[in-house]
């Protein structure tokens, strides 16, 4: 029983400390004063408990409690705060038979990181004419993590690409550690590919892989009304994100799951980088006979940074992709 009190201060330790870092109101070197302050109440109920000293257990238990209370029923997500351009507005639609109306659809013209004109649209789509599913990643570094994104193509010519992404604060910086600890609230955007997957290969120097996700009928239009009725719904009720159950890659399967019931459930889910695999597994890819073959053909990067004119850039990503038609 002592062990397992003891355990279930160490972890109670740790994850306060972390939790008063990432919600310090305090700046500078005072941010460290409330995570050492906690981390010394935890070290001093250890040594109580060792000592007999019951009653310093007893005080950490009931502040553990206040910060779990705090936690789970002070803190709240708000759609009210200093946001990034970038993120600065929430998009939200409404369907009309056919008609879908999207407003707040990001399509940024992107010189630099910081150099862009903003321009927030709101664009109409014919659901009959909802042609293709496309699954693009994004990898800056780490091959076992991508940033996925869903664009969806009409035949008429337009894109339209979800991505669930950290709403974040002007001056945060990204933590993916801060991302389990509400440092974020989460948006899914909806935007153009020229602005959301351009600005990531042409801008930011990422490496960009486009696969074409071959569903059941009527599935992709399902999918996509899942995005927006999700992101609709961010409007009325924000959201915390979560590193680990509000990402990119989950949101996506928990909408998938809707629409294909019975999909399993995979590592690969949270590891995005390695989702070519999950979907080679699901038979959800077409027109190349290895993952490795995939990845070699749809790898759009070089095609992307050699196109100027954002006019060509959802043609010219497709050059070549397996499953898509010249």
């Amino acid at each position: 029983m002592t062990a397992l009190a003891a355990a279930a201060m160490v972890a109670g330790g740790l994850w306060g400390a972390l939790a008063l870092w990432f919600q310090s109101p305090l700046g500078g070197r005072l941010r460290l004063l409330p995570p050492l302050a906690w981390l010394g109440l935890a070290s001093a109920a250890l040594a109580g408990l060792a000592t007999d000293r019951l009653w310093v257990a007893a005080l950490f238990g009931a502040m553990l409690a206040a910060l779990l209370a705090w936690w789970f029923l002070g803190m709240r997500p708000s759609n009210d705060r200093d946001w990034i351009p970038e993120v600065a507005r929430i998009t939200h639609g409404m369907v009309d038979g056919d008609i879908l109306t999207l407003h707040n659809v990001r399509n940024f013209e992107w010189r630099g990181a910081t150099d862009f004109d903003a321009r927030w649209e709101t664009r109409r789509y014919d659901l009959s004419k909802l042609a293709s599913v496309d699954l693009a990643l994004s990898y800056w570094g780490r091959p076992a993590i991508a940033h996925a994104l869903v664009s969806f193509g009409f035949a008429d010519g337009q894109y339209v690409v979800f991505s669930v992404e950290i709403r974040r604060k002007r001056h945060d910086a990204f933590s993916e550690i801060g991302g389990f600890f509400r440092q974020y609230e989460l948006s899914v955007l909806a935007s153009t590919e020229e602005d959301s997957l351009r600005v990531r290969t042409n801008v930011r120097g990422e490496d960009g892989y486009l696969y074409r996700i071959h569903m059941p009928a009527g599935a992709p239009r399902k999918l996509l009304l899942s995005y927006v009725d999700t992101a609709t719904r961010l409007q009325r009720h924000p959201r915390f994100y979560n590193t680990l159950t509000a990402n990119c890659t989950t949101i996506v399967y928990r909408l998938a799951e809707k629409i294909v019931p019975g999909l399993p459930l995979d590592y690969r889910l949270l590891l995005s980088g390695y989702l070519p695999e999950y979907l080679y597994r699901l038979g959800a890819l077409s027109g190349a006979d290895s993952v490795q073959a995939y990845r070699a053909a749809g790898r759009y990067t070089d095609r992307a940074r050699a196109t100027r004119d954002p006019a060509d850039y959802s043609r010219n990503i497709r050059r070549g992709v397996p499953g898509i038609a010249p």
